[in-house]
């Protein structure tokens, strides 16, 4: 049976027809609305019955909720290619978003909810999904994705220890389990955008009959600068305030940097949804460099800048783009953003320059706070505005 036979023989919603649509979508509307809820926690509006402390809360929920469906539908989607397989489709692919949806809540609500229950919960969807990727590529024989796999699983032992340090009365968002989580990220980012950027960025430039193309994925270079990555942050999961840590982020920012001039971004200004990829990898070596220099000179920029440089631009921005090119192509549209994406993905552009400029006007730190919400807001739930539809009504006309 074919890809395309599968999804037919679905009858039920056309969401749960292929896996980037649920997670896609409600992931986006959960980036919205988690901030909509940690703006009114901030304001003292609101005060959530979760057993983390609100910033916490705001790391957890961005990191391991957001990003965990993103993760979740882009590896549904991508590993059918990978692996020769068939998708996972109805109520399989139904009750892991369940999971999802379940793992949201009891976070929410876990101060209501038995110690145990909702942590337990809440890893319970990452580790389902692991197991489903893990049968895909024994079943194809794709042992050479096994590395996206293993990531995920650094992904869902940060997750763990994120539980553990918040049980113990620690600031999680300060800890072990978040370095980690964004360290797996970061790779995960490295070693998949190493692969599609320039691969797209190449095939829309010989479409145009250009000869400056971008350098093929994954050369020496790039295995170099992978490498270099995963010890750089390696060090800094484990000594984040060291100066030496501080020397390995600016050496792996401008590896980086190097890598990303390689991939000629410069070439793509009329094409939205390949400069977006550019822009949004651009702010992985923006991220290291800023945290490598916070680290040599505190006393010129404070750390922590970088996991915002990091969580929502780097994050925020690629998964936007991967996301909206992902829904054009897999439901028969034209590759092609509009001035609505565009608007979103300058959205969230702004949200993340106005973050970082409440650290030097710290008078106006919430006004700054609310706008940059109000642009991430924007962003997210413009997505669902955009895509929601096709998202939801129709089945995919491809194989």
């Amino acid at each position: 049976m074919t890809t395309l036979g599968q999804m037919r023989r679905w009858n039920g919603p056309a969401l749960f027809s292929y896996g980037f649509r649920p997670f896609f979508l409600f992931g986006t509307i959960w980036a919205a609305l988690a901030m909509v809820l940690w703006i009114m926690m901030l304001a003292d509006f609101l005060d959530l019955p979760t057993r983390f402390d609100p910033v916490s809360w705001h790391a957890h929920e961005f990191l391991f909720g957001y990003l965990g469906a993103i993760i979740a539908g882009f590896l549904l989607t991508a590993v059918p290619n990978w692996t020769g397989r068939l998708p996972v489709v109805g109520w399989p692919l139904a009750g892991l978003f369940a999971l999802w949806v379940a793992g949201r809540g009891a976070i929410a609500l876990s101060a209501l909810l038995p110690f145990g229950i909702p942590q337990m919960i809440d890893l319970l969807f990452p580790v389902v999904l692991g197991a489903m990727i893990l049968r895909e590529i024994i079943a194809g024989k794709n042992w050479r994705n096994l590395g996206v796999l293993f990531l995920l699983g650094i992904f869902t032992l940060a997750n763990l220890v994120f539980h553990i340090e918040a049980a113990r009365g620690e600031v999680a968002a300060q800890g072990l389990g978040l370095r980690l989580g964004i360290a797996a990220v970061l790779v995960m980012m490295s070693l998949i955008g190493g692969r599609i950027v320039p691969s797209f960025t190449r095939n829309w430039l010989v479409k145009r009959g250009q000869t400056d193309l971008p350098t093929p994925p994954m050369q020496r270079f790039d295995k170099v600068t992978l490498l270099a990555t995963i010890v750089a942050l390696a060090i800094w999961v484990i000594l984040p305030d060291a100066p030496q840590t501080g020397a390995a982020l600016v050496g792996i920012g401008i590896l980086h940097a190097a890598r990303l001039l390689r991939w000629k971004g410069y070439r793509t200004f009329s094409e939205p949804l390949l400069w977006v990829l550019h822009l949004g990898y651009l702010f992985v070596p923006l991220g290291a460099l800023t945290e490598g220099f916070a680290l040599i000179r505190p006393d010129l920029l404070l750390p922590g800048s970088a996991q915002h440089l990091w969580m929502a631009g780097a994050f925020g921005l690629m998964t936007l783009a991967v996301m909206t090119r992902a829904t054009l192509g897999h439901t028969g549209q034209e590759l092609r953003a509009g001035a609505g994406s565009v608007v979103m993905f300058m959205g969230v552009i702004g949200s993340v320059v106005i973050r970082l400029s409440a650290g030097i006007w710290p008078d106006i730190a919430m006004v700054l706070y609310t706008v940059s919400a109000i642009l991430w807001i924007g962003a997210f739930a413009g997505f669902g505005g955009l895509y929601g539809a096709c998202l939801l009504k129709a089945k995919d006309t491809r194989a």
